[in-house]
C-alpha cells in the first residue's frame, strides 16, 4: 500500500468524511431492513436502491480507511527549509517575469485553483529537490518552461 501524504487539515477532513459515511451506512442498514419487511424483494425498488447505495458507501469507507491507515502527515516530515519538497510552498518566476506560488501537497489534497498542486504533477516533479535561486527547466504537457525559484517556505 502506497503512503498517502496529507496535511493535518486534510487528515481531519478525511476523518470527518469517514464519520459521515458511517452514519450514512447505519441509516442505509435501517432502510434495507424496512424495505425487506415489505415483502417480495425481486420487485422492491427501495430495497435494490438501498443495497446499491450501501455498496457505494462501503467502497468509499474502505478507501478512506486505507488512506488514513497509510497516512503520513506532511506537518511532521523533516523537510529542509530551503529545498522544494512536499509540504513546502514555492514561489517561482517564469521567463516572462510572472510570479506564481504553489503549495506542494499529496494527491488527495491537490486543488490547482487554490494553488495546491500534487507532488505527482509534472510541475512539482520538475521543482522537487531544487533550492532558492536555482533556474529550472520543467517539461510540462505544453512544452518546456523555465522558472527561477524565488522563495521556499513551509506550508
Amino acid at each position: 500500500m502506497a503512503d498517502t501524504y496529507l496535511t493535518r487539515a486534510g487528515y481531519e477532513k478525511l476523518k470527518k468524511d469517514l464519520d459521515a459515511l458511517m452514519k450514512q451506512k447505519a441509516q442505509l442498514s435501517l432502510d434495507i431492513g424496512e424495505a425487506r419487511e415489505k415483502g417480495d424483494l425481486k420487485e422492491n425498488a427501495e430495497y435494490h436502491s438501498a443495497k446499491e447505495k450501501m455498496g457505494e458507501v462501503m467502497g468509499r469507507i474502505g478507501q478512506i480507511q486505507d488512506k488514513l491507515q497509510s497516512a503520513k502527515l506532511i506537518d511532521e516530515l523533516d523537510v529542509p527549509k530551503d529545498t522544494v519538497a512536499i509540504g513546502t510552498a514555492v514561489t517561482v518566476e517564469d521567463e516572462d517575469g510572472d510570479s506564481s506560488e504553489y503549495a506542494l501537497v499529496g494527491e488527495d489534497e491537490s486543488d490547482p485553483a487554490e494553488g495546491k498542486i500534487s507532488v505527482q504533477s509534472p510541475l512539482a516533479q520538475g521543482l522537487l529537490g531544487k533550492k532558492v535561486g536555482q533556474d529550472v527547466e520543467v517539461q510540462l504537457p505544453a512544452g518546456v518552461r523555465r522558472f527561477k525559484i524565488r522563495k521556499v517556505s513551509r506550508c
